[in-house]
Protein backbone atom coordinates (compact mmCIF):
# COMPACT_ATOMS: atom_id res chain seq x y z
CA UNK A 1 0.00 0.00 0.00
CA UNK A 2 1.07 3.52 -0.52
CA UNK A 3 0.15 6.31 1.93
CA UNK A 4 0.44 9.92 1.00
CA UNK A 5 -0.98 12.62 3.04
CA UNK A 6 -0.58 15.40 0.58
CA UNK A 7 -1.36 13.77 -2.53
CA UNK A 8 -5.53 12.96 -3.91
CA UNK A 9 -6.63 10.66 -6.77
CA UNK A 10 -9.67 11.51 -9.05
CA UNK A 11 -11.45 8.96 -11.26
CA UNK A 12 -12.68 10.96 -14.12
CA UNK A 13 -15.32 8.86 -16.24
CA UNK A 14 -17.36 10.17 -18.81
CA UNK A 15 -20.62 10.92 -16.72
CA UNK A 16 -24.34 10.18 -16.94
CA UNK A 17 -27.57 11.61 -16.62
CA UNK A 18 -29.01 12.80 -12.86
CA UNK A 19 -31.80 10.32 -13.74
CA UNK A 20 -33.56 8.92 -16.07
CA UNK A 21 -36.28 11.63 -16.61
CA UNK A 22 -36.81 13.45 -20.11
CA UNK A 23 -35.39 17.00 -18.77
CA UNK A 24 -32.46 15.53 -17.06
CA UNK A 25 -31.46 13.40 -20.29
CA UNK A 26 -31.42 16.18 -22.61
CA UNK A 27 -29.27 18.88 -20.30
CA UNK A 28 -26.86 15.73 -20.20
CA UNK A 29 -27.17 15.21 -24.08
CA UNK A 30 -26.92 19.16 -24.62
CA UNK A 31 -23.74 19.17 -22.58
CA UNK A 32 -22.25 16.16 -23.92
CA UNK A 33 -23.04 17.09 -27.72
CA UNK A 34 -22.12 20.36 -27.24
CA UNK A 35 -18.31 19.28 -26.78
CA UNK A 36 -16.33 20.94 -29.31
CA UNK A 37 -14.00 17.60 -29.63
CA UNK A 38 -17.21 15.46 -29.73
CA UNK A 39 -19.25 17.64 -32.64
CA UNK A 40 -16.28 19.49 -33.39
CA UNK A 41 -18.33 21.97 -35.96
CA UNK A 42 -18.02 25.37 -35.67
CA UNK A 43 -20.13 26.81 -33.01
CA UNK A 44 -23.43 27.93 -34.19
CA UNK A 45 -23.50 24.99 -36.41
CA UNK A 46 -23.01 22.88 -33.48
CA UNK A 47 -25.95 24.66 -31.94
CA UNK A 48 -27.80 24.33 -34.62
CA UNK A 49 -27.40 20.66 -34.89
CA UNK A 50 -27.70 19.67 -31.31
CA UNK A 51 -29.84 22.03 -30.00
CA UNK A 52 -32.50 21.94 -32.88
CA UNK A 53 -31.94 18.22 -34.02
CA UNK A 54 -30.28 15.71 -32.54
CA UNK A 55 -31.60 16.30 -28.62
CA UNK A 56 -35.12 16.87 -29.68
CA UNK A 57 -35.17 13.53 -31.56
CA UNK A 58 -33.21 11.04 -28.91
CA UNK A 59 -34.08 12.57 -25.96
CA UNK A 60 -36.98 10.44 -25.04
CA UNK A 61 -35.48 7.47 -26.83
CA UNK A 62 -32.35 7.73 -24.97
CA UNK A 63 -34.02 7.97 -21.19
CA UNK A 64 -36.20 4.60 -22.29
CA UNK A 65 -32.75 3.33 -22.93
CA UNK A 66 -31.64 4.35 -19.67
CA UNK A 67 -34.54 3.29 -17.66
CA UNK A 68 -33.92 -0.21 -18.87
CA UNK A 69 -30.39 -0.27 -17.48
CA UNK A 70 -30.53 1.71 -14.53
CA UNK A 71 -29.98 0.08 -10.81
CA UNK A 72 -31.45 1.12 -7.98
CA UNK A 73 -28.70 2.80 -6.67
CA UNK A 74 -28.58 4.92 -10.08
CA UNK A 75 -26.55 4.94 -12.64
CA UNK A 76 -24.61 1.56 -13.51
CA UNK A 77 -21.66 4.11 -14.64
CA UNK A 78 -21.78 6.55 -11.39
CA UNK A 79 -22.50 3.27 -9.54
CA UNK A 80 -19.37 1.35 -10.71
CA UNK A 81 -17.05 4.19 -10.76
CA UNK A 82 -17.61 4.53 -7.20
CA UNK A 83 -16.91 1.02 -6.33
CA UNK A 84 -13.65 1.15 -7.93
CA UNK A 85 -12.78 4.91 -5.74
CA UNK A 86 -13.95 2.71 -2.77
CA UNK A 87 -11.38 -0.18 -4.10
CA UNK A 88 -8.63 2.25 -4.99
CA UNK A 89 -8.74 4.26 -1.46
CA UNK A 90 -8.24 1.19 0.27
CA UNK A 91 -4.94 0.11 -1.67
CA UNK A 92 -3.69 3.20 -1.99
CA UNK A 93 -4.51 4.40 1.87
CA UNK A 94 -5.17 8.16 0.33
CA UNK A 95 -7.94 10.50 -0.79
CA UNK A 96 -9.59 8.84 -3.81
CA UNK A 97 -12.46 11.22 -5.53
CA UNK A 98 -14.52 10.94 -8.29
CA UNK A 99 -15.57 13.41 -11.11
CA UNK A 100 -17.17 13.45 -14.51
CA UNK A 101 -16.84 15.43 -17.96
CA UNK A 102 -20.48 15.27 -18.04
CA UNK A 103 -22.94 15.82 -15.45
CA UNK A 104 -21.96 15.41 -12.12
CA UNK A 105 -19.80 15.97 -10.06
CA UNK A 106 -17.99 18.18 -12.18
CA UNK A 107 -14.55 18.72 -12.02
CA UNK A 108 -14.50 21.85 -10.13
CA UNK A 109 -17.11 20.22 -6.95
CA UNK A 110 -14.37 17.81 -6.86
CA UNK A 111 -11.22 19.78 -6.81
CA UNK A 112 -13.35 22.10 -4.29
CA UNK A 113 -14.13 19.32 -1.81
CA UNK A 114 -10.43 18.07 -2.28
CA UNK A 115 -8.90 21.53 -1.58
CA UNK A 116 -11.89 21.92 1.83
CA UNK A 117 -11.05 19.20 3.10
CA UNK A 118 -7.58 18.75 2.79
CA UNK A 119 -5.69 21.91 3.58
CA UNK A 120 -2.10 20.41 2.96
CA UNK A 121 -2.52 18.84 -0.46
CA UNK A 122 0.26 19.11 -3.20
CA UNK A 123 -0.86 17.44 -5.97
CA UNK A 124 -3.75 15.62 -7.59
CA UNK A 125 -3.51 12.76 -9.62
CA UNK A 126 -6.16 12.92 -12.19
CA UNK A 127 -6.73 9.50 -14.21
CA UNK A 128 -9.19 9.91 -17.20
CA UNK A 129 -10.76 6.42 -17.44
CA UNK A 130 -9.90 5.66 -21.24
CA UNK A 131 -7.31 3.70 -21.83
CA UNK A 132 -7.06 5.02 -25.75
CA UNK A 133 -6.59 8.42 -26.94
CA UNK A 134 -9.45 10.12 -28.85
CA UNK A 135 -10.23 13.45 -29.35
CA UNK A 136 -13.88 12.69 -28.00
CA UNK A 137 -12.87 10.56 -24.79
CA UNK A 138 -9.53 10.94 -22.99
CA UNK A 139 -8.68 14.33 -24.65
CA UNK A 140 -11.96 16.15 -23.87
CA UNK A 141 -11.43 14.67 -20.50
CA UNK A 142 -7.88 15.84 -19.78
CA UNK A 143 -8.46 19.26 -21.38
CA UNK A 144 -11.26 20.43 -19.62
CA UNK A 145 -9.82 19.15 -16.25
CA UNK A 146 -7.02 21.47 -17.31
CA UNK A 147 -9.10 24.35 -18.08
CA UNK A 148 -10.87 24.49 -14.47
CA UNK A 149 -7.86 23.57 -12.68
CA UNK A 150 -6.04 27.01 -14.39
CA UNK A 151 -9.25 29.19 -14.21
CA UNK A 152 -9.60 28.73 -10.67
CA UNK A 153 -5.91 28.50 -9.62
CA UNK A 154 -6.09 25.81 -7.16
CA UNK A 155 -3.38 25.53 -4.71
CA UNK A 156 -2.04 21.76 -6.18
CA UNK A 157 -0.17 20.51 -8.91
CA UNK A 158 -2.23 18.96 -11.36
CA UNK A 159 -0.66 15.69 -13.18
CA UNK A 160 -2.56 13.46 -15.40
CA UNK A 161 -2.26 9.58 -16.09
CA UNK A 162 -1.88 9.09 -19.88
CA UNK A 163 -3.64 6.64 -22.06
CA UNK A 164 -2.64 2.93 -21.24
CA UNK A 165 -3.44 0.74 -24.21
CA UNK A 166 -0.81 -1.32 -24.33
CA UNK A 167 0.65 -1.07 -20.44
CA UNK A 168 1.53 -4.70 -18.95
CA UNK A 169 -1.00 -3.87 -16.11
CA UNK A 170 -3.92 -3.19 -17.77
CA UNK A 171 -3.63 -6.43 -21.02
CA UNK A 172 -3.20 -8.45 -18.22
CA UNK A 173 -6.29 -7.48 -15.97
CA UNK A 174 -8.21 -6.80 -19.66
CA UNK A 175 -7.08 -10.62 -20.74
CA UNK A 176 -7.61 -12.12 -17.15
CA UNK A 177 -11.11 -10.53 -16.90
CA UNK A 178 -12.31 -12.17 -20.04
CA UNK A 179 -10.59 -15.35 -19.29
CA UNK A 180 -13.01 -17.58 -17.69
CA UNK A 181 -15.49 -16.81 -21.16
CA UNK A 182 -12.87 -17.91 -23.85
CA UNK A 183 -12.63 -20.42 -22.01
CA UNK A 184 -16.32 -21.50 -22.66
CA UNK A 185 -17.32 -22.93 -26.15
CA UNK A 186 -17.08 -19.89 -28.84
CA UNK A 187 -16.90 -19.31 -32.54
CA UNK A 188 -15.98 -15.76 -32.43
CA UNK A 189 -14.90 -12.95 -30.14
CA UNK A 190 -15.62 -9.07 -30.74
CA UNK A 191 -13.65 -6.13 -29.73
CA UNK A 192 -16.47 -3.85 -30.12
CA UNK A 193 -14.79 -0.18 -29.15
CA UNK A 194 -16.62 3.42 -29.81
CA UNK A 195 -16.84 4.20 -33.09
CA UNK A 196 -15.01 8.06 -34.23
CA UNK A 197 -15.52 9.92 -37.32
CA UNK A 198 -13.26 9.18 -39.89
CA UNK A 199 -12.69 13.01 -39.52
CA UNK A 200 -11.50 12.72 -36.00
CA UNK A 201 -8.70 10.08 -37.49
CA UNK A 202 -7.22 12.29 -39.70
CA UNK A 203 -7.43 15.40 -37.33
CA UNK A 204 -5.87 14.20 -34.93
CA UNK A 205 -2.81 12.83 -37.36
CA UNK A 206 0.38 15.12 -35.85
CA UNK A 207 1.79 14.26 -38.24
CA UNK A 208 -0.50 15.26 -41.17
CA UNK A 209 1.33 11.88 -43.95
CA UNK A 210 0.46 9.04 -41.64
CA UNK A 211 -3.49 8.13 -40.53
CA UNK A 212 -5.33 6.52 -43.19
CA UNK A 213 -3.20 7.36 -46.01
CA UNK A 214 -0.09 4.89 -45.15
CA UNK A 215 -0.67 1.28 -46.45
CA UNK A 216 -1.42 -0.57 -43.35
CA UNK A 217 -0.83 2.54 -41.06
CA UNK A 218 -1.97 1.03 -38.07
CA UNK A 219 1.48 -1.46 -38.15
CA UNK A 220 4.20 0.91 -39.60
CA UNK A 221 5.85 2.89 -37.10
CA UNK A 222 4.44 6.52 -36.20
CA UNK A 223 4.63 9.22 -33.95
CA UNK A 224 1.08 9.93 -35.44
CA UNK A 225 0.56 6.49 -33.11
CA UNK A 226 0.73 9.04 -29.39
CA UNK A 227 -2.44 9.74 -30.21
CA UNK A 228 -4.30 7.57 -33.02
CA UNK A 229 -7.28 6.01 -31.38
CA UNK A 230 -7.41 3.56 -34.50
CA UNK A 231 -4.28 2.56 -33.36
CA UNK A 232 -4.07 1.99 -30.40
CA UNK A 233 -7.77 -0.37 -29.84
CA UNK A 234 -5.88 -2.79 -32.34
CA UNK A 235 -2.77 -2.55 -30.95
CA UNK A 236 -5.13 -3.70 -27.20
CA UNK A 237 -7.32 -6.27 -29.13
CA UNK A 238 -4.16 -7.68 -30.93
CA UNK A 239 -1.87 -8.28 -27.53
CA UNK A 240 -4.86 -9.10 -25.06
CA UNK A 241 -5.91 -12.58 -28.08
CA UNK A 242 -2.27 -13.20 -28.12
CA UNK A 243 -2.54 -13.04 -24.33
CA UNK A 244 -5.40 -15.67 -24.36
CA UNK A 245 -4.20 -17.74 -27.10
CA UNK A 246 -6.91 -16.91 -29.22
CA UNK A 247 -5.73 -17.61 -32.95
CA UNK A 248 -6.33 -14.75 -35.59
CA UNK A 249 -9.85 -16.52 -37.82
CA UNK A 250 -11.82 -16.66 -34.13
CA UNK A 251 -11.64 -12.81 -33.30
CA UNK A 252 -12.27 -9.24 -34.69
CA UNK A 253 -12.51 -5.92 -34.01
CA UNK A 254 -15.69 -3.46 -35.00
CA UNK A 255 -17.12 -0.10 -33.59
CA UNK A 256 -20.32 1.02 -32.52
CA UNK A 257 -22.14 4.08 -31.05
CA UNK A 258 -22.34 5.53 -34.40
CA UNK A 259 -23.71 9.59 -34.81
CA UNK A 260 -25.07 11.03 -38.10
CA UNK A 261 -24.48 9.79 -41.79
CA UNK A 262 -20.64 10.87 -42.01
CA UNK A 263 -18.43 7.94 -42.36
CA UNK A 264 -16.98 6.65 -39.41
CA UNK A 265 -14.08 4.08 -38.73
CA UNK A 266 -15.33 0.70 -40.00
CA UNK A 267 -16.47 -2.21 -39.62
CA UNK A 268 -19.49 -0.89 -38.15
CA UNK A 269 -20.63 -3.34 -34.86
CA UNK A 270 -23.94 -3.51 -35.85
CA UNK A 271 -23.47 -4.42 -39.51
CA UNK A 272 -20.77 -7.50 -37.89
CA UNK A 273 -23.62 -8.67 -35.50
CA UNK A 274 -25.86 -9.34 -38.88
CA UNK A 275 -23.34 -10.73 -40.76
CA UNK A 276 -20.97 -12.69 -38.71
CA UNK A 277 -24.05 -15.26 -38.38
CA UNK A 278 -23.79 -15.71 -42.15
CA UNK A 279 -19.97 -16.04 -41.81
CA UNK A 280 -21.18 -19.13 -39.80
CA UNK A 281 -20.52 -17.93 -36.30
CA UNK A 282 -23.16 -19.18 -34.28
CA UNK A 283 -21.65 -18.95 -30.40
CA UNK A 284 -20.32 -15.00 -30.36
CA UNK A 285 -18.51 -13.38 -27.25
CA UNK A 286 -18.40 -9.49 -27.47
CA UNK A 287 -15.69 -7.25 -25.53
CA UNK A 288 -15.99 -3.62 -24.98
CA UNK A 289 -12.47 -2.37 -24.03
CA UNK A 290 -12.75 0.87 -24.81
CA UNK A 291 -15.12 1.28 -22.17
CA UNK A 292 -14.09 0.36 -18.64
CA UNK A 293 -17.52 0.68 -16.64
CA UNK A 294 -20.11 -1.01 -17.99
CA UNK A 295 -22.97 1.31 -18.61
CA UNK A 296 -25.30 2.40 -21.31
CA UNK A 297 -23.18 1.61 -24.22
CA UNK A 298 -22.55 -1.71 -22.94
CA UNK A 299 -25.57 -3.08 -21.12
CA UNK A 300 -28.34 -1.91 -23.64
CA UNK A 301 -26.46 -0.95 -27.02
CA UNK A 302 -24.66 -4.33 -27.10
CA UNK A 303 -26.03 -6.59 -24.25
CA UNK A 304 -29.74 -5.70 -25.72
CA UNK A 305 -30.15 -4.30 -29.08
CA UNK A 306 -27.05 -6.18 -30.15
CA UNK A 307 -28.27 -9.59 -28.74
CA UNK A 308 -31.44 -9.04 -30.46
CA UNK A 309 -29.36 -8.46 -34.04
CA UNK A 310 -27.57 -11.08 -33.69
CA UNK A 311 -29.76 -13.81 -32.75
CA UNK A 312 -31.86 -12.60 -35.46
CA UNK A 313 -29.54 -12.90 -37.93
CA UNK A 314 -29.57 -16.19 -37.54
CA UNK A 315 -26.74 -16.80 -34.32
CA UNK A 316 -27.11 -19.02 -31.61
CA UNK A 317 -25.94 -17.33 -28.26
CA UNK A 318 -24.31 -13.81 -27.45
CA UNK A 319 -22.34 -13.36 -24.45
CA UNK A 320 -21.44 -9.69 -23.21
CA UNK A 321 -18.50 -9.87 -21.00
CA UNK A 322 -18.34 -7.16 -18.35
CA UNK A 323 -16.17 -4.55 -18.61
CA UNK A 324 -13.17 -4.03 -16.28
CA UNK A 325 -15.46 -2.48 -13.63
CA UNK A 326 -13.40 -3.66 -10.16
CA UNK A 327 -11.86 -6.57 -11.29
CA UNK A 328 -9.09 -6.71 -8.32
CA UNK A 329 -6.43 -6.74 -11.51
CA UNK A 330 -7.82 -3.66 -12.75
CA UNK A 331 -7.78 -2.19 -9.23
CA UNK A 332 -3.99 -3.18 -8.56
CA UNK A 333 -3.47 -1.76 -12.59
CA UNK A 334 -4.84 2.07 -11.66
CA UNK A 335 -3.32 1.99 -8.48
CA UNK A 336 0.58 1.57 -10.35
CA UNK A 337 -0.48 4.09 -12.98
CA UNK A 338 -1.63 6.56 -10.35
CA UNK A 339 2.04 5.87 -7.94
CA UNK A 340 4.20 6.11 -11.37
CA UNK A 341 2.89 9.82 -11.56
CA UNK A 342 3.50 10.96 -7.91
CA UNK A 343 6.49 12.81 -6.20
CA UNK A 344 8.42 10.00 -4.64
CA UNK A 345 7.73 8.67 -1.03
CA UNK A 346 9.89 9.91 1.62
CA UNK A 347 11.47 7.14 3.63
Amino acid sequence: MVAKSDTAIVLMNLGSPDSTEVPDVKKYLLEFLMDKRVIDYPWLMRKLLVGGVIVPRRAEKSAEAYKSIWWPEGSPLIVLTKQLQKALQHDLEMPVEITMRYGNPSPAATFDKLVKEHPGLKEVVLVPLYPHYAMSSYETAAEYAKTVYQRKQYPFELKIVQPWYRREEYIHALAESMRPYVEQDFDYLLFSYHGVPVRHIRKGDITGSHCLKVNDCCHVDSKAHTQCYRHQVIITSELVAARLGIPKHKWGVAFQSRLGREEWIKPYTAERFESLPKEGVKKLLVACPAFVSDCLETLEEIAVEGKHTFINAGGDSFTMIPCLNTHPLWVQAVSTLCREVMEPVSA
